[in-house]
C-alpha cells in the first residue's frame, strides 16, 4: 500500500465538543486530551487555547481543532 492510498491519522491538540443544553448552550473544550473549559462562542475556544499557550491560526485545520458534532458555527443544540 502507498502513502496515499493509507488513511490519514491525526491528533489535533483541540477537541471542542457537541452543543451540551443549558442557559445558554455551551461546548466542552479538551486540549491534549483533557477538559480545560466551556465555550459559548468561538472566542472563547480561541481565549482557552490562548490561555495553553497554542496561537490557532485556522479554525478549520483538522490537525489543530476537531469540532465534534457541528463545526465553528454550531451553538445550538440540534
Amino acid at each position: 500500500m502507498t502513502e496515499a492510498a493509507s488513511p490519514r491519522v491525526f491528533h489535533p491538540r483541540i477537541m471542542v465538543l457537541g452543543v451540551q443544553p443549558g442557559s445558554p448552550p455551551f461546548r466542552i473544550v479538551e486540549i491534549d486530551g483533557e477538559v480545560v473549559g466551556a465555550a459559548r462562542t468561538v472566542i472563547d475556544v480561541l481565549e482557552v487555547a490562548a490561555e495553553w499557550g497554542i496561537t490557532v491560526h485556522d479554525l478549520d485545520d483538522p490537525d489543530v481543532v476537531c469540532w465534534v458534532g457541528g463545526d465553528k458555527f454550531t451553538w445550538i443544540p440540534r
